[in-house]
């Protein structure tokens, strides 16, 4: 930290961490998004529901997932063009606090603001 702010060091630090962890959590949630067993012999209707509802929020949690490395992945590149912390759209710095909390965000959070309510 450089008076009291992360630096980009400590930031890239931060996105390889969590890109760990989202690795290591898709290798898990990978098994949880297979086909659900159709042999109702064998399952009852209501645990083959709640089997389709389980693979079902697998693979939304996963999409999730691929979706945060993917901008995980975009902000490492950033850092390594010296373009980080600043707004994709209007080019201003983005708060330090707003990076704290989501290191990946592309948005200072008054455009970000602007983008929800149009």
């Amino acid at each position: 930290m450089i008076n009291g702010m992360m630096s980009s060091h400590d930031y890239r630090a931060i996105l390889l961490t969590l890109r760990q962890s989202l690795l290591k959590a898709q290798e898990t949630g990978d098994e949880a998004e297979q086909t659900v067993e159709l042999d109702q012999t064998r399952v009852g209707r209501l645990s083959r529901m709640d089997a389709l509802q389980a693979q079902a929020m697998s693979k939304e949690t996963g999409r999730r997932r691929r979706q945060k490395l993917l901008q995980i992945d975009a902000a490492l590149r950033r850092i390594e063009e010296d373009d980080y912390g600043y707004c994709q759209e209007c080019g201003e710095d983005i708060a330090p606090a707003r990076l704290e909390v989501d290191p990946a965000v592309l948005l200072c959070i008054s455009c970000a603001s602007a983008k929800e309510l149009s």
